[in-house]
């Protein structure tokens, strides 16, 4: 007699993008249509998502994608669409909202998108309780908090799987880095970069003096040339590094291109991790953590079918770099209980 085959086929791996027509939507939907481990790819938004949707259905290409235009002032627990597009979900990426804009307050900021990101949340948490959620939607420091509350409010919230996307941090302080290694060496693109890592931990939060590269674990000891002067200017230009790209654009936008590779790149090593391909997936990440005194706070951590399980220890900080994550401690406190806050209250804001 025979027997059916005891394993269960793996489960279909599906990405929700909520907020996939906008600038970083688009190129993200992109990088996602090629990751052969989507099988599905599920883009949400405001307007023109079935258009974005049908764009990138004709790359051929493993992922099935469809688009969904999200109805206006509708309750999460009524909204159809949003459950279609979250539903059997194994990764949801949170972009939804608005960029920061000149003269735009952090305060403006966060009363706009948190009710947004709200709303979301309670859709996953109705729709897709053991996905993994990404977020993406400013202010981080603030909305992966907010998130969190609102999860716990429904009973699904599990820390392991809702983390905030700081991998920009980490693209931005490795290029300002090699940049500056390369104009140590005279201009020229020779030995002066092989002492760089590929990537430079960022550690602390997502927004202006809260963000803290580790610059002085990417340099080793034989090739510290780089000032303290110079390392505090690259620290800084890291913190701001969104104001060069408003600047550079005149006004007219944000970080998008880069943005978009970067969640990117979060969200391959993660679904990577989650589908046990890799142990050793170790990326940094804005997550609930016990390292220091500010309940949520971003560092490397290890990823693996759980989602993140385990927090790797901080390890030794230069003077300096000791001496910028005392002084953001207030600051990340502060924006992170103004986002549990909100989290913890009426959400009334539809999408």
């Amino acid at each position: 007699m025979s027997h059916a085959s005891s394993s269960a086929p793996p489960k279909p791996v599906k990405v929700a993008i909520l907020g996939a027509s906008g600038g970083i939507g688009q190129p993200l939907s992109l990088l996602c249509k090629l990751n052969p481990q989507i099988d599905e790819l599920s883009l949400y938004d405001l307007v023109n998502t079935p258009g974005v949707a049908a764009d990138l259905s004709h790359i051929p290409s493993h992922a099935k994608v469809f688009g969904i235009n999200a109805p206006k002032n509708t309750p999460p627990g009524e909204n159809k669409k949003l459950q279609k597009a979250l539903q059997n979900a194994t990764l949801v990426v949170i972009l939804s909202g608005v960029p920061r804009k000149p003269g735009m307050s952090r305060d403006d900021l966060f009363n706009i998108n948190a009710g947004i990101v709200s709303t979301l949340v309670e859709g996953c948490a109705m729709y897709c309780p053991h996905a993994f959620i990404a977020i993406v939607t400013n202010p981080v420091n603030s909305m992966v908090p907010l998130a969190s509350e609102v999860l716990k409010r429904h009973g699904v919230y599990d820390r392991r799987k809702v983390a905030g996307v700081t991998t920009l941090d980490v693209a931005r302080a490795s290029a300002f880095l090699r940049d500056a290694m390369v104009t140590v060496g005279d201009g020229k693109n020779n030995d002066s970069t092989e002492n760089v890592d590929l990537m430079v931990d960022v550690i602390g939060g997502h927004s202006g003096t809260t963000i803290l590269p580790l610059f002085s674990r990417a340099i080793s000891k034989e090739d510290a040339c780089l000032s303290r002067e110079v390392l505090h200017d690259l620290t800084v230009r890291t913190q701001f590094g969104g104001d060069e790209i408003v600047k550079a654009k005149e006004g007219t936008g944000s970080a998008t291109l880069s943005m978009a590779w970067a969640a990117y790149q979060f969200i391959e090593n993660t679904l990577l991790a989650l589908a046990g391909g890799d142990e050793r997936v170790i990326q940094c990440a804005y997550v609930e953590s016990n390292l220091t005194e500010q309940a949520f706070f971003s560092s490397p951590c290890r990823f693996g079918v759980n989602g993140v399980e385990e927090i790797l220890p901080l390890g030794r900080l230069s003077d300096y770099e000791a001496a910028v994550l005392e002084a953001m401690g207030p600051v990340l406190s502060a924006q992170i209980q103004k986002g549990k806050l909100f989290g913890r209250g009426n959400v009334k804001s539809r999408l």
